[in-house]
């Protein structure tokens, strides 16, 4: 479908385009209301609220690991020997100790 807009005058213009920007309106309005009972529908039939769904984030199990490494100069400065290595543990290394002399008691 294609009008010739050329041929209509300036008031008639502005019309059209207040007309056609209602309608988007509308339709935009429209379309959030489906989609809204679209999820809620989704969310329902899976035994879920809408937060849940949305969420998509599984429950976070933390593992607690047991430290390996422990500083013999502070023993509240204890590493588990994943990620970085800390600063204490890189200062004694640079001081001439191995990480084998830095472990926990509990961990040899």
């Amino acid at each position: 479908m294609t009008m010739d807009l050329s041929k209509l005058s300036l008031n008639d213009l502005k019309k059209l385009q207040q007309d056609i920007e209602a309608l988007i309106a509308n339709q935009g309005k429209e379309a959030v209301v489906r989609a809204r009972k679209d999820i809620l529908a989704i969310a329902q039939s899976v035994g879920l609220t809408v937060d849940q769904l949305l969420d998509g984030k599984p429950a976070k199990t933390v593992k607690k690991v047991a430290a390996q490494y422990q500083n013999p100069e502070n023993s509240a400065e204890q590493w588990t020997g994943r990620g970085r290595k800390p600063r204490w543990i890189v200062e004694a290394m640079q001081g001439g100790a191995k990480l084998e002399d830095l472990k926990t008691k509990s961990a040899s």
